[in-house]
């Protein structure tokens, strides 16, 4: 079992298995840290593991009985969040849903402009100094 994400370079690699066409595989990187897993987690994926005599595979799949859209909305706004965190990832543009992407960004966006919003204004800088006062 070869881990795809170690041999490409990347944090992250989503992609459709051939054999397992009910799915789509997000396989991270051997040596992902919890919090990378943890987005993954939080994304709505399902975590897998596999342990063998060598390393300990973990890996991400969507949940079954997701229609082929679904799947694709799922993995495509996972990556928001992974590239926030700044890893780095691949996605197959097969499973990739183009709108599922600018509806992330869009609320990103709000979420940003949001925040930006509610936090207390910074003080202003002193304004410039007047001239000083003329002799006669």
């Amino acid at each position: 079992m070869g881990n795809l994400a170690d041999e490409s370079g990347t944090d992250v690699e989503i992609y459709r298995r051939a054999f397992n066409p009910d799915t789509i595989h997000v396989v991270s990187r051997s040596d992902a840290p919890e919090d990378l897993l943890a987005l993954l987690d939080r994304a709505g994926l399902e975590r897998k593991t596999e342990t063998t005599a060598g390393p300990v595979y973990v890996w991400h799949e969507t949940p079954e009985g997701l229609s082929e859209k679904t799947q694709k909305q799922l993995v495509t706004r996972s990556m928001l969040p992974l590239l926030i965190a700044d890893y780095k990832v691949n996605i197959d543009p097969d499973v990739y849903d183009v709108t599922a992407w600018a509806e992330a960004m869009t609320e990103h966006r709000a979420q940003q402009a949001k925040a930006t919003q509610t936090q207390a204004p910074a003080a202003l800088p002193p304004g410039p100094p007047g001239s000083p006062p003329r002799s006669r």
